[in-house]
């Protein structure tokens, strides 16, 4: 049977460990080597001739998206499957387009895990779990080998209002005070953020305000009447 080569990047040593331990249980996989940042890789895929890079997306001595870029622009046969908590809307565009062929949540079961591993090596991209199916999985699959990072934001349509509530939340403002600026009531204002959360196919208010900051346009609408409803 020949083996998934596997070389794991992952800079949290008990992560490192334990993702290799559950490795080794495979019959169908090898890990080649663990390191803990992108030192010296270019060395070890020639090396073992790596079928699959895993790769912690928030490596902290190192830019992991500038890993990606090394890895595809040497060995181009060599797949990467980035592991993050919740990665990002804008993280998720950024990693597909640099040549990412799939990612694992870190907190994904041991099947999802190797099914994930598995089907990348067979050819499949794999999206995070949350965003399948999603307009922004749409999004990816048309416009990620001829757009830029801006397509997603101009091809989800956000109202006015959604925009204003957008532009607050990044300000850091609860809903009660969002409320009281827009003169609208708290419910309204909830039913708000769930629209932008649907839309943006995100999770959590803090992912609004980075998707915000990523984005020229929310830097561009305070100037809207408050009292615009659309």
């Amino acid at each position: 049977m020949k083996k998934i080569q596997i070389l794991l990047i992952e800079d949290n040593r008990l992560l490192r460990e334990g993702i290799e331990a559950m490795l080794k249980k495979q019959l169908d996989m090898h890990v080649v080597a663990t390191i803990g940042n992108g030192e010296n890789i270019l060395t070890l895929l020639e090396k073992f001739r790596t079928d699959i890079v895993l790769l912690d997306l928030g490596l902290r001595s190192q830019n992991s998206l500038k890993i990606v870029k090394l890895i595809i622009g040497h060995l181009s046969q060599s797949k990467i499957i980035v592991m993050d908590l919740v990665p990002l809307q804008e993280d998720v565009y950024e990693f597909v387009q640099a040549g990412v062929s799939g990612f694992i949540l870190k907190d994904a079961n041991i099947e999802e895990f190797y099914k994930t591993i598995r089907l990348v090596y067979d050819g499949e991209q794999i999206l995070p779990p949350h965003l399948t199916g999603s307009l922004f999985s749409q999004i990816i699959e048309h416009a990620v080998t001829v757009a830029k990072p801006s397509t997603i934001v101009e091809s989800v349509h956000m109202t006015k209002r959604e925009r204003q509530v957008i532009e607050l939340i990044a300000d850091g403002s609860a809903n009660k005070e969002i409320a009281q600026k827009l003169h609208l009531s708290p419910y309204t204002v909830k039913s708000h953020v769930h629209n932008i959360l649907e839309k943006l196919a995100l999770n959590t208010r803090l992912q609004i305000a980075k998707h915000a900051h990523f984005s020229e346009e929310y830097q561009t609408i305070s100037d809207v009447d408050p009292k615009t409803n659309e």
